[in-house]
Formats: C-alpha cells, sequence, structure tokens
C-alpha cells in the first residue's frame, strides 16, 4: 500500500488464478457437502422426534441418508 501506482487499478497486481480457482472449488464442495449433511441431519431429526424410531432410529436414518447424499454427490 505503500508504493504509488500509477495507471487503472484493474493493470494493478496480478492475480494466482490458480489459487482462486482452487479456493473456489473448495468453497463449492464444502457447500455442496454441507448442504447435504444439513439436509440429512434434518430429516433424521424429524425421524427421530415425530415418529417411533427415537433417538437410534434418527442416527442411524442420518448415517445413511449422509453416506447415501455424499456418494451420490461425487
Amino acid at each position: 500500500m505503500s508504493e504509488h501506482h500509477t495507471g487503472p487499478v484493474e493493470t494493478g497486481a496480478s492475480m494466482d488464478y490458480a489459487s482462486h480457482e482452487k479456493t473456489y472449488d473448495y468453497f463449492i464442495a464444502g457447500a455442496k457437502y454441507g448442504t447435504a449433511i444439513m439436509v440429512a441431519l434434518m430429516i433424521a431429526m424429524a425421524a427421530g422426534f415425530f415418529s417411533s424410531a427415537g433417538f437410534l432410529g434418527g442416527v442411524l436414518v442420518f448415517i445413511v441418508l449422509s453416506v447415501a447424499g455424499v456418494f451420490m454427490l461425487r
């Protein structure tokens, strides 16, 4: 910031596009798998609370849906 730059801002410092693309890919993967896990958690909570499955049934539903969701997203 202490250097004096002349010219348009768009032609300032060079960008590391490989690093940007890798970060973007990680963000998209995190959002995708995080959403799948949260959906599995909500369904498992509904199965555990509102049916006769109980806590262990909800945990089982969560595990099965998490594995299935991650497998389907790959």
